[in-house]
């Protein structure tokens, strides 16, 4: 077979394999998948069932499933739970559980038993359920956010933002052009330096070494919410320069 003839062949064979999935696909051609959210069930009744037997023999000495009932930090429905998983994801929720569940025995569950055991957290927190049960490929990427969309991270909360440091004003420095909070994400923070940047500015406060020789640079800063979306600013526990401009 000559060069020419194995090309053409070749152009020949995507072109077939495009038309395919273009028919599959219901005349056209796909495009990226639709982020699902809390609010498009993606566990089922009967997992949640399981959930709620491993929830009473592995869980309940510890936590509340009540909403807003039990010891602070240790309810699993309510305002516990949406101030410390809201704008978060369920795989991170479930990555969570399974590292650190039960208390002092973290990991020692099956991962269908901690699958199921989300599923009941879910469930009692009046999120809907639906057709096809929760796993850990299927959880990946699930928006933990209100039925109403998403809103400001509450006060307290560990976030990352990327933006130009500016100067200090009083006790403050200032972050401009900032990109809204949001949770710790460790494999997203490979594209800080490129993300675009933000509206908006931050006051870092609690800075325990000068910024002076980060002034006109890309930031990130890791820090504690102080107010809800950090209105009252930042409490700053790590920054990292990003590059030496912001343009």
């Amino acid at each position: 077979m000559t060069d020419t003839v194995f090309r053409i062949s070749i152009l020949f064979a995507v072109a077939v394999l495009t038309a395919v999935a273009v028919t599959a696909a219901g005349g056209q051609a796909a495009g990226p998948p639709q982020s699902k959210t809390v609010w498009d069930g993606v566990y089922t009744q009967e997992q949640a069932a399981r959930g709620a037997a491993s929830f009473a023999s592995s869980c309940a000495r510890c936590h509340a499933i009540e909403a807003n009932g039990g010891a602070e930090g240790r309810n699993l429905a309510g305002n516990a739970f949406w101030d410390s998983f809201r704008e978060s994801t369920v795989d991170h929720l479930l990555d969570y559980v399974s590292r650190n569940m039960p208390n002092g025995a973290g990991g020692t569950l099956s991962a269908s038993t901690y699958a199921d055991l989300i599923a009941y957290i879910l469930s009692r927190n009046d999120l809907p359920s639906g057709p096809n049960e929760l796993t850990k490929e299927s959880a990946v990427g699930v928006q933990i956010i209100a039925k109403s969309g998403p809103g400001e991270l509450p006060n307290g909360t560990l976030v990352r933002i990327v933006g130009c440091l500016a100067g200090k004003e009083g006790n403050a420095w200032i972050l401009n052009n900032a990109t809204a909070p949001e949770r710790p994400n460790p494999a997203a923070d490979a594209n800080d330096a490129a993300r675009p940047l933000g509206t908006r500015s931050y006051q870092l406060k609690f800075v325990l070494t000068s910024l002076d020789r980060y002034v006109g640079h890309r930031l990130r800063v890791r820090g504690l919410l102080i107010g809800e979306g950090g209105r009252d600013g930042i409490n700053v526990l790590e920054t990292d320069s990003l590059a030496e401009s912001c343009k």
